[in-house]
């Protein structure tokens, strides 16, 4: 048994231990241990995803207003396409966690290999749409006709090109599901990390390479995303994994994808529900003028930075609700659950006193245009205002998602967003004409809603009994 001089020699060996991945079944033992050794990767997974938006959004916002307007208007579109991917990430997860919480290591790779190929189909056909209607897109979402003339090279590489996020959410989902955390962490470490550097070379031209533009950022984050699909799929052929897919694997079992279509089928609706209310968001801010969308935009971005490594703890507890469901231990679960919730809200809170206090400090970072500063600071002040509520919200969301209850989410998603959030915003915003303000404060009520209704019903525990 491994001893400890102190606290700090403890958190360094498990630290390393995290990164590593040396423990992939988390169905016995402390719960705290395995909070932290799947959170640690989790966490600086997105937090390289959170910190590649906060790099891009800098670099592309020395192009123009136009060009950082084009990004938040495409975005706002995509999100329909991750709605998709992370629908089917969930149903992975959930399905490769069970199995493996079954010791069922052959159920586990089959579900891998029908989630892959469903991705793929998928992925296919929205890229043929990106590829023919950029400008359409645009077009439809309120962008102007120098934005349009500027940005569809954007719009077109970034949806014309979304197999790479697809298989990117895909595959580290399930990574995540098998308890290989570290996996997902180190693909997203040389995707952003290509993204970074490739940024600048195809944002402002580099030697023979030509200045592209806002269109660059697309060009480089497929770079950069298609290397990390292809490091993932030689992890799963040669079997660096736990999950060993081998080329005889790769045909298509009905039953498994049915299943996983069957599972997906609340995740995806749950998610578009959610993403598609931004999309609705977006398209009333744009009523306010590229600066205000400018801010907007910029603003997100930098709260992504908190709330992917908060996303990454609530994925943390998907993969320990669905082992240990799998090892028939649901009170092990909630406990685990209950837990998350509470480091996430401790680091939500921190996070939030610093852009209440910072936020015009950290807009100028990104911006010195009196307007989009403004916009920025307020957005990130009022959103920040609920975090701990989302801290909550996220994880027990997640928690039903690795159980394979996706209903009861997107009941939820569809009350608080689509009932409450789009209805509430419209009327402060255009019919009150409060402005920005009225979508800003829309945003994190419909929030702390979301979390009220998600806690009430995750004590009623039906989660427990659901079977995928």
């Amino acid at each position: 048994m491994t001893t400890f001089k102190n606290p700090i020699h403890k958190f360094f060996h498990y630290f390393l231990l995290a990164l590593r991945g040396k423990e992939t079944d988390f169905t016995s033992g402390s719960i705290r241990k395995a909070i932290f050794l799947l959170s640690i990767p989790m966490i600086l997974e997105m937090m390289m995803e959170s910190v590649f938006a906060v790099v891009d959004i800098a670099y592309v916002s020395r192009v123009s207003v136009n060009a950082v307007a084009t990004i938040g208007l495409t975005e706002s579109v995509i999100t329909l396409i991750y709605a998709v991917a992370i629908g089917l990430s969930m149903a992975a997860t959930a399905v490769v966690a069970r199995r493996v919480g079954e010791k069922n290591i052959n159920g586990a790779r089959e579900a891998a290999v029908q989630a892959i190929l469903l991705g793929c189909l998928v992925a296919i056909g929205v890229g043929v749409i990106g590829l023919l209607y950029a400008k359409e897109i645009l077009s439809l979402m309120g962008g102007s006709v120098d934005l349009i003339e500027e940005g569809y090279g954007y719009t077109k590489w970034l949806i014309g090109g979304n197999i790479t996020i697809m298989l990117l959410f895909l595959i580290n989902a399930i990574f995540r599901g098998a308890g290989d955390a570290s996996m997902a962490m180190w693909t997203l470490v040389l995707s952003n990390g290509l993204n970074i550097i490739l940024d600048p070379i195809f944002i402002f031209g580099w030697g023979p390479i030509p200045e592209f533009g806002v269109m660059g950022a697309a060009i480089a984050t497929n770079i950069g995303r298609g290397t990390a699909v292809l490091f993932q799929l030689s992890i799963l052929v040669f079997g660096w994994s736990r999950i060993q897919v081998g080329l005889r694997s790769w045909s298509i079992n009905f039953k498994v994808m049915f299943n996983l279509i069957r599972v997906s089928v609340g995740g995806i609706a749950q998610f578009l529900i959610g993403t598609s209310s931004w999309v609705f968001l977006m398209r009333i801010m744009s009523e306010f003028g590229s600066e205000v969308l400018a801010g907007y935009t910029i603003a997100i971005r930098v709260m992504m930075f908190t709330l992917m490594p908060s996303w990454g703890m609530s994925n943390a507890a998907a993969t320990l609700v669905g082992q240990n469901l799998g090892a028939k231990k649901p009170e092990r679960a909630e406990i685990s659950v209950w837990k998350t919730s509470k480091y996430n809200a401790v680091f939500m809170v921190l996070v939030s006193v610093i852009y209440l206090v910072y936020a015009p400090e950290l807009m100028l970072l990104f911006s010195d245009q009196a307007e989009v500063v403004s916009q920025g600071s307020l957005c990130l002040r009022i959103i920040a205002a609920g975090y701990i509520f989302y801290a909550y919200g996220m994880v027990v969301t997640q928690a039903f998602n690795g159980s394979g209850d996706t209903a009861t989410p997107t009941r939820i998603n569809l009350v608080a967003f689509w009932l409450f959030q789009l209805p509430f915003a419209y009327t402060l915003a255009i019919v009150m004409d409060m402005g920005p303000i009225g979508v800003f404060l829309a945003i994190t009520l419909a929030e702390v809603l979301l979390t009220v209704l998600a806690l009430l019903a995750f004590k009623k525990g039906k989660w427990k009994r659901v079977e995928v």
